[in-house]
C-alpha cells in the first residue's frame, strides 16, 4: 500500500484500520474501507447489528443507531484517510474539530450495512475539511460536513 498523498490506493481491512485508528470494541464504528482515492475520498463499511451495546437503550424495542454514532463513523472513515496519506504507519491522532449542516434522513437499524463516503472539501496543513453521507441501499441516512486536526500521537 502507497503511503503518497494523491496516490490510488487499495482498500483497508480492519486490521490496516486498527493500526490507523486509535479506537477499539465497542467504539470502533468503521469495519472496513472498500475504497480510497489517495487523499480525495473514501467509502467506509459499518455492518450495524443488534449485538452493539447502544442498541440495548436506544430504543427498547425499536432498535436504532444514534446519530452521533453515525457522524462518528464519517469521523472515523475521514481520518483514516488524514493518517493514511500523511502518515502511514506514524502514529498520529485526527482529532474532530466541527459538524455542520448535520442532517439525518432514514433510520440505521441493525442489519443494516452503511455506506460512510466521505469526500475531501478542502485541507489546510494539518486542519482537513470533508462533505460526508451515509446511505444504506443506495438511501441516504445521513449528511454532513466536519473537519479535524491532526497531530502526532504523545509516546506513552
Amino acid at each position: 500500500m502507497a503511503d503518497t498523498a494523491g496516490a490510488t490506493l487499495e482498500a483497508m481491512d480492519i486490521m490496516r484500520l486498527m493500526k490507523l485508528l486509535p479506537h477499539r470494541y465497542p467504539f470502533l464504528l468503521v469495519d472496513r474501507i472498500i475504497e480510497v482515492d489517495g487523499d480525495k475520498s473514501a467509502v467506509g463499511i459499518k455492518n450495524v447489528t443488534v449485538n452493539e451495546p447502544h442498541f440495548q437503550g436506544h430504543f427498547p424495542g425499536h432498535p436504532v443507531m444514534p446519530g452521533v454514532l453515525i457522524i462518528e463513523a464519517m469521523a472515523q472513515t475521514a481520518g483514516a484517510i488524514c493518517i493514511n496519506s500523511t502518515a502511514g504507519d506514524r502514529p498520529s491522532l485526527v482529532y474532530f474539530m466541527t459538524i455542520d449542516n448535520a442532517k439525518f434522513r432514514r433510520p440505521v437499524v441493525p442489519g443494516d450495512r452503511l455506506e460512510i463516503r466521505v469526500t475531501k472539501l478542502k485541507q489546510r496543513g494539518n486542519i482537513w475539511r470533508f462533505g460526508c453521507e451515509a446511505t444504506v441501499d443506495g438511501a441516504k441516512a445521513a449528511e454532513a460536513e466536519i473537519s479535524a486536526m491532526m497531530s502526532p500521537k504523545v509516546a506513552e
